[in-house]
């Protein structure tokens, strides 16, 4: 794997910038490679100084490389490419250097040979260094003197800012239990990126997440053992790990917590519903051990959701999100800047971060809407001047894009379901609908926000609804515990709730209603076509699990990747006991009920798929097929839980839109 800088890097970034190439008419939609293809220009971050802007790039489908723009000059710098591999995620190390991994983006998942590795170097392309072999290969075993000095390939990136003022980042290495090959811990290593010289934290015990401060330093760790998670915190001025607080891993304990941030005068921030139905932001006195009596931050519709922004040492904002992100400054200049960003972009949510040091005047400007995809811009503070940066799917028209809306249905028993509404371009009456099912099943479904899915469906005439059903998270605890152990039943009922409401609201004709999901959503297209066969005329599931007595042991001919304590600790509170709930679990698995299924049925899964193994697939087919001909199970060799393929995305894709309007139809 070799390392050089870019050639015809300023041409590469104004092919960026380009104006798109837009819709032909509105007769015709966009294709599905427009929505389903790998963006050309993303992940913008602002050094720490605010003189460069780093991103990664590709150009005419080639590997994607990284980038930094320098603001004063409007030059680019080549960073790194590889000839073989893309470039993946990055972080600013200092106001001159950049770390990065990679991945394959021309084979599926489960075909790749290496690991992301570890990369880094200047923004002029000096300096380049191997920090983390990407082979499986020992690196004693490979006779490398520059390999000699690279760290395994179990060592990754931190996913979090850091200081960026020296040289040295922090970055974890996973350990995995050798019996089952699940993942039992990380350790936490400072890493000089010139040198290469790596030195291992102490670790308070078995810790899967960290949690750096305001000063980049680590200040807290979360560990999960025999069910229980633990938060351990790090005193300043002793330098060692003491135990905050221990809770059930899993469900809904009153006194559990999640650590959000950390302040510069050590003030921790958590996530908790102290009792109360919704989450929201509190400080923890890390010496009394105990939450404060009134949150900081509570939204009345949402649990709390978001992360701090940090500039000049300090906390400067609080991310939120609700039905859209936004938010809320701590700063006066920064509201300042935020209302004139929004006056100049109206309509969008308007995302604007600091560099890490507030001497600059520049700032990053993420603007999207539900209609329009992300859009970045760099804004400056003097002037008041904004310029763009680069679009994410430049080729995609507004104009052409449907409405989002989030509504609220009442479910049966009177629980309130909040729902994704999106409706093609101009609206309509009477259209054919598509339930578009979320996966987890306990996350949230979706945000305000362009989504390529649910716009590509609108795209192609139809109205397409997104239920947050039961045992969806983010809108408080009475929601989510509604769904435990619901899976085919009352959680299914939400589902097709939702679409006798849009056949009453007039958004849907009851005659071309189709239910789609992958994971669990997949789950829930097969239970609805079985459950509700005069409500949905056809389904589209993908990686969805059929038999959910194998979501709790292995199948002979595949692994499940799921992690053990979830198996022995969250499902059987949460999904039913494999003992105790046997025959509910039969009752409702997708496999033991094919025999209702006659409508047309189009499914497709990956081949090294490990959450959801091709054996659901395989075994629900041969169940069905011999009396549902239009039962189709179309197999993607080598991706896994997940389309990672941009050629697999558009394959998908254009088998849907074919399916739906064989049966749905018609097309626009």
């Amino acid at each position: 794997m070799r390392s050089h800088p870019l050639q015809s890097a300023r041409l590469i970034l104004c092919a960026a910038l380009a104006a798109p190439a837009l819709a032909a008419s509105a007769a015709t939609p966009p294709s599905a490679g427009h929505f389903f293809e790998s963006p050309s220009f993303s992940r913008p971050k602002l050094s720490p100084d605010g003189k460069y802007v780093a991103f990664t790039g590709s150009r005419e489908g080639g590997r994607a490389a990284l980038y930094a723009l320098e603001l004063a000059t409007r030059s680019v710098k080549g960073v790194a490419r590889f000839d073989n591999v893309d470039i993946d995620d990055f972080e600013w190390v200092n106001p001159q250097r950049l770390v990065f991994d990679t991945r394959d983006a021309s084979v599926p998942a489960g075909d790749r040979s290496s690991a992301p590795g570890m990369f880094a170097a200047n923004v002029d392309g000096s300096g380049y260094r191997m920090l983390v072999d990407p082979s499986f290969t020992p690196a004693s075993e490979t006779g490398s003197m520059v390999k000699q000095r690279a760290l395994p390939y179990n060592t990754y990136l931190l996913g979090q800012q850091g200081a960026q003022d020296s040289d040295s980042i922090y970055v974890r290495r996973a350990n995995w239990n050798e019996l089952t090959w699940d993942l039992d811990n990380y350790d936490l290593l400072r890493l000089n990126t010139v040198t290469g010289k790596a030195d291992v934290l102490p670790r308070p015990a078995k810790v899967l997440s960290w949690l750096l401060d305001a000063q980049g330093e680590p200040r807290v760790a979360m560990s999960d053992q025999d069910g229980t998670a633990t938060v351990h915190f790090m005193d300043p001025a002793g330098k060692a790990w003491r135990q905050l607080a221990s809770f059930p891993s899993y469900g809904d304990s009153p006194g559990n917590f999640w650590p959000v941030g950390l302040a510069s005068d050590g003030k921790l921030y958590v996530s908790s519903r102290a009792g109360k139905d919704k989450e929201a932001l509190y400080l923890y006195d890390t010496a009394k051990q105990q939450l404060a009596a009134e949150p900081l931050v509570s939204l009345a519709d949402y649990d709390y959701q978001g992360r701090m922004i940090y500039s000049g040492g300090k906390i400067v904002g609080l991310e939120l999100l609700s039905d859209a992100r936004s938010t809320v400054w701590l700063d006066a200049r920064m509201k300042a800047v935020q209302a004139d960003v929004d006056a100049k972009l109206p309509g969008l949510v308007n995302l604007v971060r600091p560099a890490l040091r507030p001497q600059t005047p520049w700032m990053l400007v993420t603007s999207y809407s539900d209609r329009q995809p992300k859009i970045y811009y760099v804004y400056n503070a003097d002037t008041q001047e904004l310029g763009r940066l680069g679009a994410a799917y430049g080729r995609i028209d507004p104009a052409a894009m449907g409405q989002q809306d989030l509504v609220q249905i009442k479910a049966r028993d009177g629980l309130a379901i909040p729902a994704w509404l999106t409706l093609p371009a101009g609206g309509g009456k009477q259209l054919p609908l598509v339930v578009l099912v979320h996966g987890g099943p306990f996350v949230r479904g979706n945000e305000w926000g362009w989504d390529e899915q649910a716009q590509f469906l609108a795209s192609r005439g139809y109205a397409v609804l997104e239920p947050e059903f039961r045992g969806s998270t983010g809108f408080g605890s009475r929601h989510f515990r509604a769904g435990w152990k619901q899976w085919g039943l009352a959680m299914q009922d939400d589902i097709a709730d939702a679409a006798t409401w849009a056949i009453a609201q007039g958004h849907a004709d009851p005659q071309r209603i189709c239910i789609a999901g992958a994971s669990y959503g997949g789950y829930a297209t097969l239970m609805g076509l079985a459950n509700n066969p005069e409500l949905f005329k056809c389904g589209v599931q993908w990686l969805g699990v059929t038999d959910l007595a194998l979501l709790y042991k292995d199948h002979w001919s595949a692994i499940s990747d799921t992690d053990e304590g979830w198996r022995q600790y969250g499902m059987p509170q949460l999904v039913g006991d494999p003992v105790q709930d046997a025959q509910q679990l039969r009752d409702t698995s997708p496999v033991h009920r094919a025999a209702r299924i006659r409508q047309p049925l189009l499914m497709a899964y990956g081949g090294e798929d490990r959450r959801v193994p091709l054996p659901h697939g395989r075994s629900f087919h041969a169940a069905v097929q011999a009396h549902n001909p239009a039962a189709e199970l179309v197999v993607y060799p080598g991706e896994g839980h997940g389309w990672s393929l941009t050629r697999t995305r558009i394959d998908f894709w254009t088998r849907v839109e074919k399916f739906l309007g064989q049966h749905i139809g018609p097309q626009p």
